[in-house]
């Protein structure tokens, strides 16, 4: 047996065995003092000078980044302006001249005034963003403390481990030699992933006791398919995973090769595999990958690396950038899905006790207009030079979604006025994510050109499930028997009022879910670019009649528990092959 087994959050597939060595281990423990009053200046330099250093490093970073991590850019800048931010830096500067504490105590103070902020938003992408703050302050508390301990690869491949992990840490690695990362801090949605998947090694982050456990020079496996790290593995376990690591390579290399044959099953039925996107870098893996257009572009990624609302030419120039780099396929911008100036704005306060169920999403856009306007023109304009769409996210109704296309008119009116050129027939669509706009579908329909299902809210909001509070999250079930009658619902709806829909949430990239979406069926599944030859392939080897029946079975089903065994009873049966490399989420009678 190996002498542990750690567990974290699987964020790039693969199988990874090699010898483990450390970079950025976790942050030495800080003193918390108070400072004599002569030498509080003093210390407002030391910090002024800690984070200098670090925006040198990310500068340096950027200009000698290589080119397999040309597509980091946009974190790296990202890094660099929140490092920059005079929120983080002029909150720790005050309790030093104010509270007298020193630099170290200071920053972390702050810190967590911040993280409490972007938690309150209840809004798992974006409370991930947090992860991205901690990473720039555990960089500026190293250069306080003195450098950080590093250490080198001597022979071999190796898996990287970190406390943190950023793209400007992989100056001076030799990135041929990494066979996988491994890092304590980090969630689904941080950048630690997409570093690994540009470099196509297996990733797993949020790895509990990794630095007790792990020793320099120990070998470990890293499963990026499970989330498993096995630490000094025996004999027996080496074995079975350099099998399932050999079994692995082929299916990748299988489903690569064949990512351009379209997603249509053996007995013809045809749907779209598209990708969901944070920025330009991505839509290249897009195009590689087999993708057919970008079904979700979530727009505020670009106002959260900010520390002041971007302008619309900035805008402008980011969503041509996507447009034209998808020609011919389609680019879909979600408006913005949260209140992006509540989050570096030093005159709002985040004190809504429920920000989930606050204003947020088009509810935010909609008493902000100036910043709907603003985006909706950029978005508009982008639609010249290539095929662009609009989504809305967060409608709950007819009302609402007549409210946000009469702003949507008037920013058609004054681009025409002006004589600006943009596309005047985009296509406008709809997140369907409340119970709300579930049973007002068959009105919503009449009033868009399509639906997008997002599955992770239509799930919370029909369960009152938070999935990131650990002592509910197991109620958190994609296939409860009300998402799936929810889920269908829509589907006819749409297709009776002669428009197509997506899913465009986390069911949309679940193997064990695949089925049941098809049975129904919905026309276009959005995911993430790594896993869209995967999800193809799965389509290819489906026989629509079979998921219709399985579907059938699933409406007719009382409780999670009989549509979970149904269901991985048929997935077993059709994918035999397939299931070694992906885990089941369908645990238990919930």
């Amino acid at each position: 047996m190996a002498r542990a087994v750690l567990h974290g959050i699987p964020v790039s597939s693969g199988i990874a065995i090699g010898k483990a060595f450390f970079i950025n281990r976790r942050p030495r423990s800080r003193r918390h003092d108070l400072v004599p009053l002569d030498q509080v200046e003093a210390e407002a330099a030391r910090l002024e000078a800690a984070v200098e250093a670090v925006a040198a490093e990310f500068v340096e970073a950027r200009a000698a980044m290589p080119e397999v991590l040309q597509g980091q850019l946009d974190i790296l800048d990202s890094h660099l302006l929140m490092c920059r931010d005079p929120k983080l830096r002029n909150e720790t500067l005050r309790r030093i001249r104010e509270g007298r504490m020193n630099a170290e105590w200071a920053l972390e103070e702050s810190l967590e005034q911040i993280a409490l902020a972007f938690a309150r938003l209840n809004v798992p992408y974006i409370r991930d963003r947090i992860e991205d703050v901690r990473v720039v302050a555990g960089r500026i508390g190293r250069h306080l403390s003195g450098p950080p301990d590093k250490s080198r690869l001597e022979s071999g491949r190796g898996v990287l481990l970190a406390h943190d992990l950023t793209p400007a840490d992989a100056l001076g690695l030799s990135l041929d030699r990494i066979s996988a990362f491994a890092t304590e801090m980090g969630g689904k949605t941080t950048h630690t992933g997409i570093l690994a998947r540009n470099l196509r090694i297996p990733a797993v982050v949020g790895v509990g006791g990794l630095e007790e456990e792990a020793v320099e020079g120990d070998l470990l496996i890293v499963d990026g398919l499970s989330g498993r790290i096995l630490v000094s593995p025996s004999e027996a376990e080496l074995e079975e995973y350099i099998g399932r690591q050999r079994r692995f390579a082929d299916f990748q290399k299988s489903t690569a090769d064949n990512a351009s044959l379209p997603a249509e099953t053996e007995d013809g039925l045809r749907v779209s595999v598209l990708a969901n996107i944070e920025g330009v870098d991505e839509v290249k893996s897009m195009q590689d990958l087999g993708g057919e257009g970008v079904g979700l572009v979530r727009t505020e990624f670009y106002y959260i690396t900010r520390s002041e609302m971007p302008r619309e030419d900035d805008l402008f120039e980011e969503y041509a950038r996507m447009v034209q780099a998808a020609a011919p396929y389609r680019v879909t911008f979600r408006t913005l899905d949260v209140g992006a100036d509540k989050i570096f704005s030093e005159r709002v306060r985040l004190e809504e006790p429920n920000p989930a169920l606050g204003l947020r999403a088009i509810r935010y856009c909609l008493r902000h207009q100036d910043v709907f306007r603003r985006q909706l023109r950029a978005i508009l304009r982008a639609g010249a030079l290539g095929k662009a769409a609009i989504m809305f996210p967060l409608i709950s109704g007819v009302s609402e979604l007549r409210q946000a296309r009469s702003v949507l008119n008037e920013a058609r009116q004054e681009l025409d006025a002006s004589g600006i050129p943009f596309d005047p027939d985009i296509p406008v669509g709809i997140m369907i994510e409340l119970p709300a706009a579930v049973l007002t579908a068959d009105a919503l329909a009449k009033e868009v050109d399509f639906f997008s299902i997002g599955t992770n809210d239509l799930i919370q909001y029909s369960l009152g499930v938070d999935r990131g509070n650990r002592h509910v999250s197991y109620l958190h079930q994609p296939l409860h028997p009300a998402v799936v009658r929810a889920v269908k619902h829509v589907v006819d709806m749409a297709h009776k009022a002669g428009i197509k829909v997506a899913v465009c949430g986390e069911m949309a990239g679940d193997p064990y879910c695949l089925p049941i979406l098809l049975g129904m069926p919905v026309d276009e599944l959005s995911v993430a670019p790594a896993n869209m030859p995967g999800i193809k392939h799965l389509v290819r080897r489906s026989n629509a009649e079979e998921c219709r029946e399985l579907l059938r079975q699933a409406l007719a089903a009382p409780t999670v528990h009989s549509i979970n065994n149904a269901v991985r009873h048929a997935v077993y049966n059709r994918f035999p092959e397939e299931t070694a490399f992906f885990a089941s989420q369908l645990d238990g009678d919930r």
